[in-house]
């Protein structure tokens, strides 16, 4: 069984965490009955238009430091607020790192959880939540509970990851760990042909291994339909030098130069967050001019992010674009996850299709561990298959046509299936005779035409049934009636999509 005696004593001492959540339960029971609840935090990866929050909140600052890092059991006891940059540095001191790094320094193992994350080792290591092995959540209901796998409340576990916060929010995990070496060495692969590139991810998720030598890391970027790389990592105990992409030098610029390369294991896990993979350049962090101005401190996607929010609420350039006669501009940020079978054959829709390059591929199987344990036939109620129009909710259908969706019904990627995230983020004009949401609304099709799934972390635009044909269909409103019966939280559709 689970070995956790090192997290658990740490758990046990740390009377810190036991005075959190005592106040955020405290918070919870002074918001008058039958008014919404929600979290207030420091840090959002979230790109959804919506409407600030008004009222009281809960406070969650309180829950963001790791507990204890257990080299033996190769586990981390952590709060949920925790950002995967503190989170890294804490593991890293014991020669450990967690399964899945995702890119970005802000994001908090509890977003990554609840709301999905992926990175070069999902190509073995499957989502960040398929490492984790128990959950304290504060629900909809304001009781904390303690989810596992096999548990009483295995259907909240299962439910929990792609549910947004609309199920409860975590307050602590415990996840699994593997070791690291000092350095990851590079090699990008060139590839003029898109389905040569997906054939090559396939022989390398069959065989963690390229031309005879070993993969540990798996990703990959296109620029144009015949100008595409694979990047491979390997494990390394030595390197002959160390680049460094955290102040003049742009990383994903070397993808196109070198054909190798080394980073130490750190500047390889945030390889990515110092441009914001390469969304830097809309704010001119890559001029060269600029370059030389721009404080090292600020090269980070948080700083990049806050930029963007500011521009959301103020629209200066939007005004200044207009007063230029230039059109206005659709916000396009999306992951999406297509069979590997069907990459190709989307990515040549895409290049075709909407005015973004580079893209980001990431390739991805779901780990299929002990995680994967099957969710409970004992539901305790089934009143929430007919939820109220507030809602918006109503005519929830069951899940279908999706197969064997695996272990996680609110995100159902088959177990023996190979996907490939795609990742695209930018802005497109918005034609004549078109809408703000159309270039996303024609994505979604071609994601479904494709077999495919998207992330819900940005804008949506699906209506109420294929909305819950997708995303979790009875199941979520069974698990939701139990956990959140007043509806205290927000329900998924409406936090994803909300009314447009």
């Amino acid at each position: 069984m689970r070995n956790l005696a090192g997290a658990r004593r740490g758990l046990i001492t740390n009377t810190g965490h036991d005075r959190a959540r005592e106040r955020l339960m405290q918070q919870y029971a002074a918001i008058p009955a039958g008014s919404p609840v929600r979290l207030t935090k420091h840090t959002s990866n979230l790109f959804r238009s919506r409407e600030r929050s008004s009222g009281p909140g809960l406070d969650a600052s309180g829950f963001d430091q790791v507990l204890v890092v257990d080299p033996v059991s190769r586990t981390a006891d952590v709060q949920a607020m925790t950002t995967y940059e503190q989170l890294v540095d804490a593991t890293l001191a014991h020669g450990l790192m967690p399964l899945v790094v995702p890119q970005l320094k802000t994001i908090t193992i509890g977003g990554a959880v609840t709301g999905l994350g992926i990175e070069s080792t999902s190509f073995r290591n499957g989502l960040p939540h398929e490492s984790v092995r128990e959950i304290e959540i504060l629900t909809g209901a304001g009781e904390v509970v303690e989810a596992d796998p096999a548990g009483k409340h295995r259907d909240l576990f299962h439910a929990f990851p792609n549910s947004y916060g609309t199920l409860g929010y975590a307050l602590r995990l415990v996840i699994d760990l593997e070791p690291v070496h000092p350095f990851v060495r590079l090699r990008h692969v060139p590839f003029a042909s898109l389905d040569a590139l997906t054939d090559t991810v396939a022989q390398i998720v069959a065989a963690s291994a390229f031309d005879g030598e070993p993969v540990d890391f798996l990703d990959g970027t296109v620029f144009g339909p015949d100008d595409a790389y694979l990047t491979l990592g390997s494990w390394s105990d030595t390197a002959p030098y160390t680049s460094d992409y955290t102040g003049r030098q742009i990383y994903y610029q070397s993808i196109r130069t070198r054909e190798t390369d080394y980073l130490t294991v750190r500047d390889y896990l945030w390889r990515w967050d110092t441009d914001w993979f390469w969304c830097s350049r809309a704010f001119g962090a890559q001029n060269r001019l600029v370059r030389a101005v721009w404080p090292r401190r600020w090269l980070r996607s948080d700083v990049f992010s806050k930029l963007v929010r500011w521009e959301s609420r103020h629209r200066v350039v939007a005004r200044l674009d207009r007063w230029r006669g230039k059109p206005a501009r659709e916000r396009v940020v999306q992951d999406v996850e297509i069979p590997l079978g069907r990459t190709a054959d989307f990515l040549r829709w895409f290049l075709r299709e909407v005015p973004i390059t580079p893209v980001w591929l990431c390739p991805l199987r779901l780990r299929g561990t002990g995680a994967a344990v099957e969710m409970s036939a004992t539901t305790e109620t089934t009143a929430a298959t007919e939820m109220s129009d507030s809602t918006t909710t109503t005519g929830v259908p069951a899940m279908t046509d999706l197969g064997d969706g695996g272990p996680w019904p609110l995100y159902p990627l088959r177990p023996d299936e190979t996907y490939v995230n795609v990742g695209f983020w930018s802005t497109v004009p918005i034609l004549p005779e078109s809408r703000d949401g159309d270039v996303n609304r024609g994505i979604e099709f071609a994601v479904a035409d494709h077999d495919g799934h998207k992330s819900l972390y940005s804008d949506s635009y699906y209506p109420p049934g294929e909305f819950w044909a997708l995303y979790g269909g009875t199941t979520y409103a069974e698990v939701k009636a139990r956990y959140d019966p007043e509806s205290r939280l927000l329900d998924l559709y409406a936090k994803a999509v909300g009314r447009r």
